[in-house]
């Protein structure tokens, strides 16, 4: 959800202005994600790294999560919208940790979306995390996954299938780096505020036109020898 601070800014406006403005248009979008045909929709909310930004941004931001975590919870459960807080929690705001943990256990029978937020996140530092835990054991994948799903409680850690960033950046910046091991990568110069159900769609389709092969080879060509 890059591009709120940006976009206020062209505008003449205070940066926090637009996150306000890019805090509505999350549920428009989590609205039109099942039309999008989406099940899981991750959305970078708060990296770790976020936290050098002015303390008055932080402040103001902390207080934006919590007032949307609360403004939202019957209408997650209304339309079956589970909610779910991944990343670090022992760094932020007590009464925003206990809020999270009760959006959590409002909206966990919502079976048609599952919302995570991603809070306090850094990839990097979900890996390291969770490779502390298994220090001295055999590792494999699966096992690894589950202390990533541990240390960032996450719930089932998936892979990412599609990867959209707004605000015309073209990075990662530390953003679900295992699981996007195969994402299909879409870069935008729309800014988060000004990101549509419309945009949503146009980026689903174009993800159904690429050819994905996991490392593997088009059929045709296996076939060709």
């Amino acid at each position: 959800m890059d591009g709120n601070g940006r976009w206020a800014t062209s505008r003449g406006r205070p940066r926090t202005s637009g996150h306000v403005v890019g805090a509505r248009v999350v549920r428009t979008i989590v609205e039109s994600a099942e039309d999008a045909g989406i099940g899981t929709l991750t959305l970078y909310a708060f990296s770790a790294d976020n936290w050098k930004r002015p303390t008055r941004e932080v402040s103001m931001l902390m207080r934006l999560f919590r007032r949307y975590l609360l403004s939202e919870m019957d209408r997650c459960v209304q339309n079956g919208v589970r909610m779910r807080i991944i990343g670090r929690r022992d760094r932020i705001p007590a009464e925003l940790r206990r809020t999270a943990e009760t959006a959590e256990a409002t909206t966990r029978d919502g079976r048609r979306l599952d919302l995570r937020i991603a809070l306090d996140y850094s990839a990097r530092d979900c890996m390291v995390m969770a490779a502390e835990k298994c220090a001295g054991r055999p590792l494999t994948r699966d096992a690894f996954v589950r202390l990533m799903n541990e240390v960032t409680h996450s719930g089932p850690v998936r892979d990412v299938d599609l990867l959209i960033r707004t605000g015309g950046e073209q990075r990662l910046s530390d953003f679900l780096l295992w699981e996007c091991a195969y994402a299909e990568l879409y870069f935008t110069d729309r800014m988060w505020p000004e990101f549509t159900p419309a945009d949503l769609i146009a980026a689903v389709r174009e993800f159904h036109a690429r050819d994905r092969r996991f490392g593997g080879v088009q059929e045709s060509v296996a076939a060709a020898g």
